[in-house]
């Protein structure tokens, strides 16, 4: 195996055939959803007809995104153990949204978050702050998606990577514009299904050269590279980062605005629940596959092979596949991976869409005194907007670094979402200024905060030492957005927003008056 020469980078028949059916099949979707997508409720919300089940897989398929495929199976090629720090902290904010957000969010939401933390408070002053805390999120989840969608087809068919951009984008636009939020979902499902197969085969085959035994696979990683693959430490060695990191992934996970979405998809609060059931069921599992596909790349193809071909490690699965399954194997699992990116991207697009239509265009430029056929209207502008943005940025940031882009769209939304969304439902005190001063607090000090750390500061603008001395921001931002929130809300209190209170608990906890 260590002498294996690789074929990536040189056109994949395979690859590419599986990709045009893949694309196939979901535009043949699309057209089908157009039909059923006319109303508001139809295009944010699929008419809220996905089932648990069916939810729980596209929540899967949204959630499992290239980042996590590619670059977790990468880092544990390179890192070892301390890879795993991203995979459980993507897993443990699960249980998190189930017990506490997917149950109230569906009983008091109708499209978007924003809908949750306005309940009771002045909806225009709410509306923008939140709005702004959504689309930062989205725009840096957008980017790092789109730089890595563009490196991964440049690499895999030795396309051109401006052309690579340009077809994600109109792909992507073409799923949400015509099909809505039902051609997202099952984009979303079929995603995952096949993500979900094709990491099981490559484990299998992989596991097939240690007799079945992951035990086997983890010693001869340690034959290989010493025992320090297996203790942590090689990747984040400063305990307080850890702890930033872990906040950021957990309590982003509660405030990421494509994932929130996904729960008024679903008929009632009950199915909500199992939908997050499902997902976690699935993630997790996914999260183990991506450990050993980590230590199998690691051990059958080699650390300098895979960092010959990216220093990041992001090729170790494909380079995998090669390895174990040949060249066809390798055209199967490059094609899930953009199938991946198109299905996340997807779900990025339509959910910042309802954003600038549903929270700034209906509820803020026009009162909430919108008709359904011009609100669907500017929510398939809006699409066109932010599809054509994601290609632009796409561009601009060609050749960047942009791994910390992911990093920080979870760190905005665990500081400026996660408490302004939390503290709405479960404190009878909060206000409109709270609301208001705690998510522009979390999303400004976040992003400040990031650029002043040594992932911009030192690694971007290549300077000796960074001013702020955390990778990511998320233990200081979320600590102030909770603070500002709440004693803002002390020193202002409003007293409408309190008598409300009741009325949304009803609502929260029984479902009375739920859409």
């Amino acid at each position: 195996m260590e002498n294996f020469q690789s074929t990536l980078g040189q056109v994949n028949i395979a690859s590419i055939v599986i990709f045009f059916a893949f694309v196939a099949i979901t535009l043949f979707i699309t057209y089908w959803a157009a039909k059923k997508t006319k109303t508001t409720s139809e295009f944010y919300a699929a008419d809220r007809s996905i089932s648990g089940f069916q939810n729980g897989l596209a929540l899967a398929g949204d959630y499992m995104s290239a980042a996590s495929f590619l670059g977790i199976a990468g880092m544990v090629a390179l890192k070892g153990y301390d890879g795993l720090i991203y995979s459980i902290g993507f897993l443990v904010g699960w249980p998190l949204v189930m017990f506490l957000i997917a149950e109230p969010l569906r009983n008091l939401g109708k499209f978007t978050f924003a809908d949750v933390v306005a309940f009771r408070l002045k909806q225009k002053p709410v509306r923008i702050a939140s709005s702004f805390g959504s689309l930062m999120t989205i725009i840096f989840y957008l980017i790092a998606q789109m730089v890595g969608a563009g490196s991964l087809i440049t690499t895999l068919f030795g396309l051109p990577y401006e052309t690579a951009i340009l077809i994600v984008g109109v792909v992507m636009i073409s799923y949400v514009l015509f099909g809505g939020m039902l051609a997202t979902t099952w984009v979303q499902i079929i995603k995952a299904c096949l993500l979900l197969g094709g990491a099981t085969l490559l484990v299998i085959m992989t596991l097939s050269y240690f007799d079945m035994n992951p035990v086997k696979l983890i010693e001869a990683a340690a034959a290989k590279y010493s025992d320090k693959v297996l203790s942590p430490g090689g990747f984040v060695t400063n305990p307080w980062d850890a702890i930033s990191l872990g906040i950021a992934l957990i309590l982003g996970t509660a405030g990421l605005p494509h994932i929130l979405m996904r729960f008024f998809t679903v008929p009632d609060a009950k199915q909500a629940r199992k939908s997050v059931f499902i997902a976690t069921g699935l993630i997790g599992y996914f999260y183990i596959l991506t450990f050993v596909i980590g230590f199998g790349a690691m051990v059958l193809v080699g650390q300098d092979v895979v960092t010959v071909f990216d220093k990041g490690g992001n090729m170790a699965a494909l380079l995998l596949a090669e390895s174990v399954g040949g060249q066809f194997f390798l055209g199967f699992i490059a094609a899930v991976a953009f199938a991946t990116i198109l299905a996340v991207v997807a779900g990025l697009t339509l959910s910042g869409a309802s954003t600038l239509s549903h929270d700034l265009y209906v509820s803020v430029i026009k009162k909430g005194k919108a008709d359904e056929a011009g609100e669907v209207k500017v929510a398939r502008i809006a699409t066109l907007f932010i599809g054509v943005l994601a290609i632009i940025l796409g561009l601009i940031f060609k050749g960047q670094n942009v791994a910390f882009m992911v990093g920080l769209a979870f760190a905005i939304a665990a500081s400026a979402n996660f408490p302004s969304l939390l503290l709405s439902i479960v404190w009878k005190k909060f206000t409109t200024k709270g609301a208001v001063t705690s998510v522009i607090t979390g999303a400004g000090l976040a992003i400040i905060l990031i650029i002043l750390s040594p992932t911009v500061w030192v690694d971007l603008f290549h300077y000796d030492k960074a001013i702020f001395p955390l990778k990511n921001p998320a233990l200081v931002s979320m600590t102030a957005s909770f603070i500002v929130g709440i004693v803002v809300s002390l020193a202002s209190p409003e007293k409408e927003a309190q008598d409300k209170f009741e009325d949304e608990k009803l609502r929260t906890y029984l479902g009375i008056g739920a859409e």
